[in-house]
């Protein structure tokens, strides 16, 4: 494998195109030899076949169970010479010792072989050379009363032999003239990637807006230039994200640590009281949680970037994962005395991932119950909608303002955060559930009003 990789390319496009046609001209090849075996064996056999019905009624036993033998055959040429074209035939009484046999034989002998070989034919040899050979029980009122033993030369099997030995030697000199002729082609075909080749190494993390020249004919080679340069532009974006998500990710993580430096200093100071101590411990705890839940959310941002390529399709029904999401939030739901109402019209199935299916439910429900008020409504709805399966998420919550909506998308943004100091929260949460209805090609929608509650729409296409 190494020194394939270490081929030129114009020599790795010969070798493929080697091994490809390799399969095809083997395939031809064996197709060829198999089909001459297959004919050659069923002449053999049909040949032999043919000879042991003329001889299966030879043998009789009259009344006194004695054996009479038609031998008029014996006198066909095939019977007297074992030079052409040679038929041997020989009979066995029912106790399987010899009573009669083909002029041809001489002093050969066939041997007669175990009754789980009557009717196949089998090869074996004869004076050292081989034969086909098929023995049969003859049948006289219903019992054995002898065997005839039918054989014949497979001399004709040369014709496969000289035939497989032709194939074997033409093989590989079929392949030498492919491989030079394919590798001068591909010479010629690779020299216009020598000049996207220089370009491409002229582009460094510094001039990453410098873009490959797209070549004039509209062929392979201005298509792969086009794909370069919608790379380099994604690259471009991805390095600019990673940047700003790096300096966003840095100054949340910066403030919670701050945060539990400056607790912990100020407890060192001087002795304290048992319940002040116990009182900056438990908070110091609780920014540590935070600081946990920001750090798994900023770890499964970072993995959305290849996240498309693990994908599992899956079939899920709808209904109980919304069921099983309110059952994770029952002791928050119980504590804030919220009422779920569920309304689903019938069982629902989507075609997708469960698991990110499910972070992005746990996320919307989450949210609804975080910024919804003690005792209030949540109402989850499951309707068909033309094509569509929709559900939504209604809570009777604080709301989004209008100028709020096209940014609760973004990271670490959260609405009138300010004004409600005692609602944490990372601002990641809606971040990652857009990025996953990207990925699983989920449409989603926010209704709010503000004081009034919000309602999340996911979109899902039918199975």
């Amino acid at each position: 494998m190494t020194n394939y990789f270490s081929f030129s390319f114009k020599n790795r496009i010969a070798f493929n195109y080697i091994v490809s046609g390799a399969v095809l001209i083997a395939f031809v090849f064996l197709f060829i030899f198999y089909i001459v075996r297959l004919s050659v064996n069923k002449h053999i056999n049909d040949e032999i076949y043919i000879e042991l019905e003329k001889h299966i009624d030879d043998v009789k036993i009259d009344s006194h169970e004695t054996y009479l033998i038609q031998v008029d055959e014996w006198a066909a040429r095939e019977h007297n010479t074992v030079h052409i074209n040679p038929v041997f035939v020989q009979f066995f009484d029912n106790n399987k010792e010899l009573i009669d046999k083909s002029p041809n034989l001489n002093n050969l002998n066939l041997v007669l072989q175990n009754d789980n070989k009557n009717n196949t034919f089998f090869n074996t040899t004869l004076n050292n050379e081989p034969v086909r050979q098929i023995q049969k029980p003859i049948i006289q009122n219903n019992k054995v009363i002898a065997y005839v033993i039918v054989a014949m030369s497979i001399d004709d099997f040369d014709i496969v032999v000289i035939l497989q030995k032709v194939l074997l030697i033409s093989f590989p000199i079929i392949l030498i003239v492919l491989f030079i002729i394919a590798r001068f082609f591909a010479g010629r075909s690779i020299k216009p990637i020598n000049l996207i080749t220089s370009t491409a190494n002229s582009i460094t993390k510094d001039n990453l807006s410098k873009r490959i020249p797209l070549p004039q004919n509209k062929d392979e080679l201005y298509q792969l230039s086009t794909q370069i340069n919608e790379l380099l532009d994604r690259i471009e974006k991805a390095v600019e994200r990673e940047k700003k998500f790096t300096s966003d990710a840095s100054h949340e993580l910066r403030t919670p640590l701050a945060v539990i430096k400056g607790t912990l200093e100020v407890l060192i100071r001087k002795p304290r009281e048992k319940q002040e101590y116990e009182s900056k411990i438990n908070f110091c705890i609780k920014e540590v949680d935070r600081l946990n839940i920001l750090v798994d959310q900023l770890l499964l941002l970072a993995r959305f970037e290849n996240e498309k390529q693990n994908i599992k399709s899956e079939s899920i029904l709808l209904n109980a994962l919304l069921l099983d999401t309110s059952a994770r939030f029952s002791q928050k739901i119980k504590d804030k005395q919220c009422k779920i109402s569920n309304e689903f019209e019938e069982d629902f199935y989507i075609q997708s991932d469960y698991n990110l299916v499910s972070i992005i439910l746990s996320n919307i429900f989450s949210n609804a119950l975080k910024y919804s008020e003690d005792c209030s409504n949540v109402i989850v709805k499951l309707y068909n909608e033309g094509n569509i399966i929709t559900c939504s998420i209604t809570d009777e919550g604080i709301g989004i303002s209008e100028e709020d909506k096209d940014k609760v998308f973004n990271s670490f943004f959260r609405s009138e955060s300010l004004n409600h100091p005692n609602i944490k929260g990372t601002g990641l949460g809606l971040s990652i559930v857009k990025r996953l209805c990207e990925l699983l090609n989920i449409t989603i929608n926010i209704e709010s009003q503000l004081n009034k509650g919000t309602t999340i729409i996911l979109s899902f296409p039918k199975e």
